[in-house]
């Protein structure tokens, strides 16, 4: 189904609410039954949700996500996001200036407080990079480091995630002596789940999960990066 299929909205759950009550109220639900709860590893321990990341760039809910992150009960867990598509023509995350109390990573960063602005810390995240990520995974053979898998054995039961995370496809642009993967949508296809699924990848970085071997890939791109750029600005 699609976004326009739902009929239980979060205008059902607020009825005498205004939008940013409604978002407000839905966030709150959802965040309190996903954080608030235990999840069961195979071998019986207890696992919590330790990061959880939501959507900001909607401008008509960035206020009320960051009001939510901010008063939520879990605020040391959640924090707003902002995804941003960055080609080749832009300076890479792991290339921006940064100031102290900035955290950082593999193509996110979440900046020093500014409370000039607003009074919660958001996370920042590449895109581009993150979705040729995911779609890496979800190629690897079974078996191999970094395999991303499906539970169970019907197909259909994953079909419109599946649907989701193939509704964009990539075009490899070139700039300032570096190519990148730039994903864009197909036609009218809704992309939610592909945003989820990115999302937590983010997440899984800023908990300090990595590849074998990803570290070393980032330094040598950002060194190659730099040097790539050094002979273009002298080429210009």
């Amino acid at each position: 189904f699609r976004v326009s299929d739902v009929r239980r909205t979060l205008k059902h759950l607020a009825p005498n609410a205004g939008m940013e009550a409604a978002i407000y109220s839905g966030l709150d639900r959802l965040v309190n039954a996903k954080c608030g709860r235990d999840y069961m590893r195979d071998d019986g321990s207890p696992m919590r949700v330790s990061r959880c990341l939501i959507e900001a760039n909607w401008g008509d809910s960035t206020d009320v996500v960051y009001q939510f992150c901010r008063q939520s009960a879990h605020t040391g867990i959640v924090s707003p996001s902002h995804g941003k598509g960055i080609g080749a023509s832009s300076q890479p995350i792991g290339e921006w200036a940064r100031k102290p109390g900035d955290k950082s990573g593999s193509n996110w960063i979440m900046p020093t407080l500014d409370r000039s602005k607003r009074q919660v810390r958001h996370v920042l995240y590449d895109t581009n990079f993150w979705k040729s990520f995911l779609q890496e995974r979800l190629i690897t053979p079974m078996g191999d480091a970094g395999c991303l898998s499906l539970y169970g054995d019907d197909a259909q039961q994953h079909r419109m995630f599946a649907d989701h995370l193939t509704a964009e496809y990539r075009v490899q642009t070139t700039g300032r002596g570096r190519t990148v993967s730039e994903w864009r949508k197909r036609g009218s296809q809704e992309n939610h789940w592909l945003d989820c699924a990115v999302g937590c990848c983010v997440c899984g970085s800023m908990r300090g999960l990595t590849l074998p071997g990803i570290k070393q890939m980032v330094k040598r791109a950002k060194v190659s990066y730099a040097e790539r750029y050094g002979k273009w600005r002298q080429q210009r």
